[in-house]
Parts: C-alpha cells; sequence; structure tokens
C-alpha cells in the first residue's frame, strides 16, 4: 500500500496539472472501494484546478468551483499523468481526467482505492477524513502530543504507529523502518515509553519519511510516481523485506504481529519494560 512518502511523491508530480481547466472526464468502471460519483464530469467539467494536496494517505484536488476530488490510492492504485497522443487504455484503468495537453489516470488492479467528489469546504466532516491524527510530519507532532495520546495504551508501539487516528500517513513499511532507526523494539507498549524515547521515536519518524520523499517512495510492487519513475528508498531498507539478513551482525527476525509482516533486530531495538512505582512507606 502506498504510504505517505509515495502519496507525497504522487503529490508533487501532480502539480503539473495546477491551472489547468478539465475538459473532460471519463469514468470507465464506478466500482472501486467505494462507487465513484457519477456526477463528477457534470460538476467539474471546465472547472479549473487550483490546489493539488495531500492529507495523510488522500490526494486532494481542489477546483475553482469549490468542489473537491480526493484520490486514495488503496494496495494497488496508482495515478498517472501522459499526454493526449500517447495514451492507450490499459486494464485497470477505471477513470481519466483531460486538461488541454494533459490526461490523469486512475489505475487501481485490485480496486481498494477509491475516488470521491466532496464541497471543498466540507472536507475535514468527510468521516474518513475526520477521523485523522496528526500528520506525521506535522509540526505540531511532538512530544506533548504523542505522550497524550499513547500514555494509557498497553498496544504495542508499532501498531500505535500504525493507527492513522493517532498519526496520519505511517504504514508497515515505515513502521518497521522507524522504529529500527529508534533502536526501540516493535513490542515495546505506549505507557512503557519514556519521554527520551518518545523524542527518538518522533526524530525518527520525520528523518525516515523526509529520506524516503527525496527517494521518491519505495517501489515493491506496484508503485510508480505519475511519470512512471519507481522509487528507490527499497534499496535503503534496513530492516524491511530483509528476515533471516544480518545488520551490523545481528539477525533480523521476521514474525508476524497483528496480522502484518514485522521486521526488526532484537540485539539493536530493545524492549522498555514499564517501571513499576513502588507503595509509599
Amino acid at each position: 500500500m502506498p504510504e505517505l512518502p509515495e502519496v507525497q511523491t504522487t503529490v508533487q508530480g501532480l502539480q503539473i496539472l495546477l491551472n489547468k481547466k478539465i475538459t473532460n472526464i471519463k469514468i470507465y468502471s464506478t466500482k472501486l472501494r467505494y462507487e465513484i460519483p457519477k456526477n463528477i464530469q457534470k460538476i467539474l467539467k471546465n472547472s479549473k484546478i487550483i490546489k493539488i494536496y495531500r492529507i495523510g494517505k488522500y490526494i486532494v484536488v481542489n477546483s475553482q468551483n469549490h468542489y473537491s476530488l480526493i484520490f486514495h490510492l488503496g494496495m494497488s492504485g496508482r495515478l498517472r499523468i501522459l499526454k493526449p497522443s500517447t495514451f492507450v487504455k490499459k486494464k485497470h484503468d477505471h477513470f481519466i481526467l483531460k486538461t488541454k495537453k494533459n490526461i490523469l489516470i486512475f489505475n487501481d488492479a485490485r480496486r481498494f482505492g477509491f475516488i470521491d467528489l466532496f464541497r471543498t469546504k466540507k472536507i475535514s466532516k468527510k468521516h474518513y477524513i475526520s477521523r485523522l491524527g496528526l500528520d506525521a510530519l506535522d509540526r505540531k507532532l511532538n512530544e506533548r502530543y504523542f505522550r497524550d495520546k499513547i500514555c494509557k495504551s498497553i498496544v504495542p508501539i508499532k501498531q500505535i504507529l500504525l493507527n492513522q487516528e493517532i498519526i496520519a500517513g505511517i504504514g508497515n513499511i515505515y513502521a518497521n523502518e522507524i522504529l529500527y532507526d529508534a533502536k526501540i523494539s516493535p513490542f515495546t507498549k505506549g505507557d512503557s515509553l519514556t519521554i527520551l524515547e518518545i523524542n527518538k521515536i518522533i526524530k525518527s519518524i520525520k528523518k525516515i519519511l523526509r529520506i524516503a520523499i527525496n527517494s521518491g517512495g519505495s517501489t515493491l510492487k506496484d508503485y510508480v510516481s505519475v511519470d512512471g519513475t519507481v522509487g528507490n528508498f527499497q534499496n535503503n531498507f534496513k530492516v524491511y523485506n530483509r528476515g533471516g539478513q544480518k545488520k551490523l551482525g545481528y539477525e533480523i527476525k521476521r514474525i508476524v504481529q497483528y496480522g502484518r509482516p514485522t521486521f526488526y533486530c532484537p540485539d539493536i531495538q530493545l524492549m522498555i519494560k514499564k517501571k513499576e512505582r513502588r507503595p509509599k512507606e
């Protein structure tokens, strides 16, 4: 599934569509995770694209007529941009948006992604947007915010990082890499983390995600940028998909945690246990 770095790389590639008028929209199949609204063409045709940005793993395209398209790439979805003269419909192309000089195509083999349309001023009220926590790169993601969210949690820290209602944008790949960078076991419970460890995790979140964005994201199976360029961060993985290999002389383990593969090095990523308070004498 594309995570924050892949979505941000996609958003950067989409900026070529800024201030361009939408000349046509065609829906080849409405059946994605949610059905594509059939009135998209009627509402957006001849409107200008004025802003393209990201909320967590969601891509938002604002139009001049105060409506916004929302894209979620799901497991295998991707957006690509082509010149009209080079466009040939491919299998799993579900949606195209045309401007005078470009065509935006939404392709999704597994159909877990979706396309939605909503009034721009009401985007924050959409159920899948309103539930999101702070963006992983938000400056407000600090020690106090993190501590308030997890201080009473007995959930392992890796699951906390994956919880979009706490931090938006992190998926399984980057949760593994972040915790290795912070040298913290994925099994450490939220209420066991000290202020020092919390700050290590926050620092690693910013560091790993920014490096990944600068690398164009990670390409494992389906993901490529809008111009077809593959990501490069997969070449920098320290633990993800490295089960059985050695890191600094220590073996990387692979286990299944909450239904997802977890990669970690127990000799480097230390397990932190909650300190028991001594009863007052």
